[in-house]
């Protein structure tokens, strides 16, 4: 059966197919941040998300660790496509992930003090 779900916008009744992914979000991710700067300079870090999945919308937490975490903003969940935001004491990092394999990749993009960088990520969800 084909889930929909219907959305009103500006008065009007709109039948669209349902933003939610075909798995639940919510729990702890973690695992490998590869950043890339604009000079072509590369470091390995790691990140860390404590996701709350509710129908089309995410939010909690990203980072470097559970310690290091921010507050994820206009988080949203298309088909198995995630984007959302999260602003650091430095720049702001904008997410692009999809579920692929039980696992989620991507790529989160920033640019702070006229450097640009671009990471790759990889993150498995913890057993709890």
């Amino acid at each position: 059966m084909d889930r929909r779900m219907f959305l009103f916008s500006s008065g009007a009744l709109l039948l669209a197919p349902s933003l939610m992914a075909a798995e639940d979000l919510t729990g702890k991710w973690s695992g490998s941040f590869v950043i890339t700067f604009s000079d072509g300079e590369t470091k390995d870090s790691t990140a860390f998300m404590d996701l709350k999945q509710k129908e089309a919308e995410i939010t909690g937490t990203a980072g470097e660790n559970p310690e290091r975490q921010w507050s994820i903003q206009k988080g949203k969940v298309e088909g198995n496509k995630i984007t959302f935001e999260v602003q650091t004491e430095g720049p702001l990092i904008k997410f692009e992930l999809a579920l692929v394999g039980g696992h989620l990749k991507g790529e989160a993009k920033a640019e702070h003090e006229g450097r640009s960088m671009k990471a790759a990520i990889d993150l498995q969800r913890q057993k709890e």
